[in-house]
């Protein structure tokens, strides 16, 4: 195997890297045998040379090799993914994971913290009072046999090269790199061993690539590559140019959740749900048509199997007769300054102003807020009047100038349209 000087100076001079040189770097990542200065330089190589797609391949699975592939599908055929790139208000992974589980579709989801200005599903479900989180594969296997859900964070053993190489990506700016972003979520995704996943790649302002060009290839990309490694895929490129849903907030994102599983909730986020089981079905021959989705959501088995897993995994069933998911105390209604339409929303804003609130964590480790939230009441292309609600904050304390940014995040002018909830489909 070459050593890292020889692989960083044939990447720098565009040569192309052979499967074994991508081995060495995820094998170094993970080892702690390449220093912080090589797995940078290698993160900037491959960021401004790019990776074609069978090193995007290799690189994919020399990080899944990494560390443990739990091949959870052999216990489970039918075992279903979901991993969406986020956004502002996006709770579809605690509505959807329930769902399947009621509609008999056993679903593993290895979830994260927040990132930016989107906000982590793990970060959410601990507005749930004793729920644990940490999955490693014996406690996935009895989630799954006793619930059919397995949603959680994965403990340090998988993809233990990924976990090296994302921290480095932050401080290298190499983030937007797609054949790294795809490396990094597959191989986490592909070690629990899904029969299939279905990904939600967002786009525009609120997204992380917020070009839907940009958002297109990621998709294309995350599908090639899982196919390419034996698991079926497809993904729905959806849109993220106004928070998603009724709701923003960790708790608040939870209750919304909650009312979903009940028949109720924004019709946006469980059209979205329905769409992304609709994908699932597709991929595995099941039926996972709307009628047999909204049947499981109305009749209330969606909610009833949350709960049975969220008590498998240390809450309280008391806590679900009457949940307590408090909001931040102070709230402030924000309204239209003038009448016109709703022509454009900053989401990314909006989703940075939260964390700044206190919705996000300042440092790893720190504490969040999970009371602050917003309600959205306004959807881009409606037509109001001067002085109309367009959404309510809730924060912690009184800050006129937060509340002033937050109401700059609202654009009205003569005309607008809202884009479609799902803009695009790979395989179109």
């Amino acid at each position: 195997m070459r050593d890292p000087y020889r692989i960083l100076g044939d990447l720098r001079a565009g040569r192309a890297l052979e499967g074994a040189d991508l081995e060495a770097v995820a094998r170094g990542a993970a080892a702690g045998t390449w220093s912080d200065a090589q797995l940078g330089a290698f993160l900037m190589g491959a960021a401004i040379r790019g990776l074609d797609a069978e090193r995007t391949r290799a690189l994919t699975l020399a990080m899944l090799d990494s560390g443990e592939r739990w091949e959870l599908s052999r216990e489970q055929p039918r075992l279903a993914d979901k991993h969406s790139t986020g956004g502002v208000g996006d709770k579809v992974s605690i509505v959807l994971a329930p769902l399947l589980a009621a509609c008999d579709v056993p679903v593993v989801m290895l979830t994260g913290r927040g990132l930016g200005h989107t906000g982590g599903t793990a970060d959410k479900l601990e507005s749930i009072p004793g729920l644990r989180q940490e999955l490693d594969r014996a406690t996935a296997a009895r989630l799954l046999a006793e619930t059919g859900i397995a949603l959680g964070l994965a403990t340090a053993g998988v993809a233990p090269a990924d976990r090296k190489l994302y921290a480095l990506r932050d401080r290298t700016a190499t983030v937007d790199s797609l054949p790294l972003i795809v490396a990094s979520i597959l191989s986490k995704k592909l070690a629990s061993g899904a029969a299939a996943i279905a990904f939600d790649v967002k786009c525009g302002d609120g997204a992380f690539l917020s070009d839907p060009a940009l958002s297109r290839e990621l998709a294309a990309q995350l599908v090639e590559v899982a196919r390419a490694l034996g698991t079926p895929a497809s993904a729905l490129i959806t849109d993220m140019s106004q928070p998603l849903g009724d709701w923003s907030g960790h708790a608040a994102e939870v209750r919304e959740a909650l009312d979903c599983l009940e028949g109720g909730g924004a019709e946006e986020t469980v059209a979205l749900t329905l769409a992304l089981a609709a994908e699932l079905g597709g991929l595995l021959g099941v039926d996972l048509g709307a009628a047999r989705c909204r049947a499981a959501l109305g009749s209330g088995r969606a909610r009833e199997r949350f709960v049975r897993w969220a008590v498998a995994q240390g809450a309280s069933a008391a806590w679900f007769e009457r949940p307590e998911l408090p909001l931040a105390p102070v709230e402030r209604v924000l309204v239209a300054p003038r009448a016109g339409v709703l022509e454009r929303v900053a989401t990314r804003q909006l989703g940075l102003l939260l964390g700044e609130a206190g919705g996000a964590r300042r440092s790893v480790g720190a504490d969040l807020d999970r009371g602050i939230a917003l309600r959205y009441r306004a959807r881009l292309g409606r037509r109001l009047e001067s002085g109309e609600e367009l959404a309510r904050v809730y924060l912690r304390r009184a800050d006129a100038d937060l509340e002033a940014r937050f109401a700059a995040c609202f654009a009205i002018g003569e005309e607008g349209s809202a884009p479609p909830l799902v803009a695009g489909r790979v395989p179109a």
